[in-house]
């Protein structure tokens, strides 16, 4: 095969792709919204996740926890298409490879993925910064100017209810504490509607009182969406898990145990790589 129908193949396999997420989206008639199956990845001879597998239902709210230099981080990373893996499977439902699609195509099937640190457009109202997501493109200024539907303004007003903002809609988000920017990118996120929301240390840096409101928020948010919450604040993780719902601890690119948070915090393996006596 010559490189020219190379390349015509590998362009007509990206359309094709673009296609099912565009057309048809993630299809969850399994119950599962994400699919992690032995999953390696290396790098320059570090084994970064050495055969990671889980499973998140929909509407599911998990916790991750685990040491520094877990996989947490790469995990995310080959879950949104930034790190491909060498080997494994990962799926949005049951339809969707992830190792087949790219960053943007990701985002565009629904899954959203918040860092550590806020990004915001700080010279930008609260009301200003949802309007762009709710526009459908964070990177136009003019999509601003774009006239919202009143569809839009409901969800808008109720996207200002839900990450505690409606009292600060019209302040600049440069002024605003570093746990309500990180609540305003959150909003962001909730306005593109994903199904899925990968979230990367909420709560680092916040107030307990911050922190306090933002576990009501993300239980809230279940049930509408799956969340994946890697956190180290082990009272903010005790408090989202309950008593029944599922912690996965990663330890050296593995999972290392599963379960409720009573039953990990009772995990000698546990107790003796992560939580200490």
């Amino acid at each position: 095969m010559t490189p020219e129908l190379l390349e015509a193949g590998a362009q007509a396999h990206s359309r094709a792709l673009t296609r099912v997420v565009t057309d048809t989206g993630p299809v969850f008639n399994q119950g599962v919204a994400l699919y992690v199956e032995d999953l390696k990845v290396a790098f320059d001879g570090f084994q970064a996740l050495g055969g990671l597998s889980f499973t998140i239902g929909v509407g599911e709210l998990r916790c991750v926890i685990g040491p520094n230099g877990a996989g947490k981080t790469t995990t995310m990373d080959c879950i949104t298409g930034k790190t491909r893996p060498d080997s494994g499977r990962v799926y949005f439902g049951s339809n969707l490879d992830l190792r087949q699609m790219n960053e943007q195509q990701i985002a565009r099937a629904g899954i959203g993925r918040k860092f550590q640190k806020p990004t915001v457009f700080e010279a930008l109202t609260v009301t200003e910064n949802l309007e762009l997501s709710l526009a459908g493109d964070r990177r136009a200024r003019f999509a601003m100017r774009a006239k919202l539907s009143g569809a839009q303004r409901d969800r808008l007003g109720e996207l200002l209810k839900t990450v505690h903002l409606a009292d600060e809609q019209s302040r600049v988000a440069g002024l605003l504490s570093h746990g309500q920017k990180q609540w305003l990118e959150i909003g962001m996120l909730l306005a593109q509607d994903p199904k899925l929301l990968l979230l990367d240390e909420p709560v680092a840096g916040m107030t307990d009182e911050e922190t306090e409101r933002t576990a009501e928020l993300f239980l809230s948010l279940e049930g509408q969406h799956s969340l994946v919450v890697v956190e180290h604040d082990m009272s903010f993780v005790a408090t989202l898990a309950g008593a029944h719902r599922t912690v996965t601890v990663l330890h050296e690119g593995k999972t290392l145990a599963e379960g409720t948070m009573a039953a990990v915090q009772s995990d000698e393996k546990v107790i003796e790589v992560y939580l200490g006596r």
